[in-house]
């Protein structure tokens, strides 16, 4: 699953490098031009990584890294700090207020890029590892190959997209309006019905060969991949 990558950032050009470089990397970017606004849309959807300006309108990034560390949903999301100010007060301020790295201005874009990805990395190795492994399950995101018990698993594009969301977090129970925004994406609109109809063709194709059903159904609230089921 493609990584979510917020940019806090209030200079519109840095930002627009920012989003430019970071999708050519291949993760997802939303951008915000103020700390209020970043608030905003972290309640919406919470980012894998969030990457934050220390100077900011409206709220500075030392607050909105300090309510993000006080919020459940956002308490280990990894947070590292883009900003001009250098002195080593200054980077412990921001460590300490609880940020997990922190890269000053102006910067190469080929460090920050490997910085993002050994925190993410460090806190969701699932989302940058190219193989993905449940059970007799592998998914190997490089080459676009699904296995099971050493036999390819055909899938189109979708169901490969939701078996990559559902290893990631294998026995957690996912609803299908979040199986629409990690597969389909937060702004794109799909009935219900068609998460239904995917899950089924998946769960087809990892079954083939009379293997076990790996989804289990839980009634009203979502689908997971537990083999338990």
């Amino acid at each position: 699953m493609t990584p979510y990558i917020m940019v806090v950032e209030d200079e519109d050009a840095l930002a627009t490098l920012l989003t430019y470089n970071l999708e050519k990397e291949g993760f997802r970017v939303e951008h915000a031009g103020d700390g209020e606004e970043a608030l905003l849309k972290v309640e919406e959807e919470t980012p894998d990584l969030i990457l934050l300006d220390w100077m900011l309108p409206k709220v500075s990034g030392v607050e909105v890294c300090r309510q993000l560390r006080a919020r459940l949903e956002t308490k280990r999301t990894p947070v590292l700090m883009l900003t001009a100010r250098g002195e080593e007060t200054d980077k412990i301020r921001g460590l300490d207020t609880g940020a997990d790295d922190y890269v000053v201005k102006p910067f190469a874009m080929s460090e920050l890029t490997a910085r993002i990805r050994a925190l993410l990395r460090r806190a969701r190795p699932e989302l940058v590892d190219e193989r993905l492994e449940y059970a007799d399950i592998v998914l190997d995101r490089g080459s676009r190959r699904v296995t099971r018990s050493g036999r390819n698993v055909h899938l189109g594009p979708t169901e490969f997209r939701l078996l990559d969301f559902l290893m990631q977090r294998p026995g957690r129970v996912f609803s299908r309006e979040r199986l629409m925004d990690a597969v389909w994406g937060p702004n794109t609109y799909v009935e219900l019905r068609t998460v239904d109809v995917h899950v089924g063709r998946l769960r087809k194709a990892l079954r083939a060969n009379g293997s076990d059903d790996p989804i289990r159904t839980v009634r009203s609230a979502g689908y997971s991949l537990d083999q338990q089921g």
